[in-house]
C-alpha cells in the first residue's frame, strides 16, 4: 500500500481535529501505518496525503462523495471499501463536521 505523501499544512490541521475531539474521547492512533482517529477502539478517519479518508454512513457517504475531488477509498487499487471517502484539503472546512458524522456513526452516538 503507498500511501501518499503529506504536506505539513494537511497534517496540523489533521493534528488539530484530533485535539478538538480529545474531549469526546477521540485518540489519535495508527492503523496500517497512517495517523488514524479512533473512538472506543474503532476508526473513525485516517490521514491519506493531503486528504482525511472518514468511515461515514450511507446517507452521509453519498453526499461526501459528491464533493468535488471526493472518491472512495481504495488503498490497494480495484476493491474499493464501502464505508469510507477520501475528501482532500480542499474541504478542510467539512472536516470537523464529517469527523462528527464518523463518530457518531462508528460509536453510536455515544461518547
Amino acid at each position: 500500500m503507498d500511501v501518499p505523501p503529506t504536506s505539513s499544512k494537511t497534517r496540523r490541521a489533521f493534528e488539530d481535529l484530533a485535539e478538538e475531539l480529545a474531549g469526546r474521547g477521540v485518540t489519535l492512533s495508527t492503523m496500517f501505518g497512517v495517523p488514524t482517529l479512533k473512538a472506543k477502539g474503532k476508526a473513525l478517519g485516517s490521514l491519506w496525503g493531503d486528504a482525511i479518508v472518514f468511515k461515514l454512513p450511507p446517507a452521509e457517504l453519498d453526499v461526501t462523495l459528491q464533493l468535488k475531488g471526493a472518491h472512495a477509498f481504495d488503498p490497494m487499487g480495484g476493491r474499493p471499501m464501502k464505508e469510507w471517502a477520501v475528501v482532500p484539503a480542499a474541504h478542510a472546512k467539512r472536516w470537523r463536521s464529517l469527523a462528527e458524522a464518523s463518530f457518531a456513526y462508528v460509536t453510536g452516538g455515544r461518547a
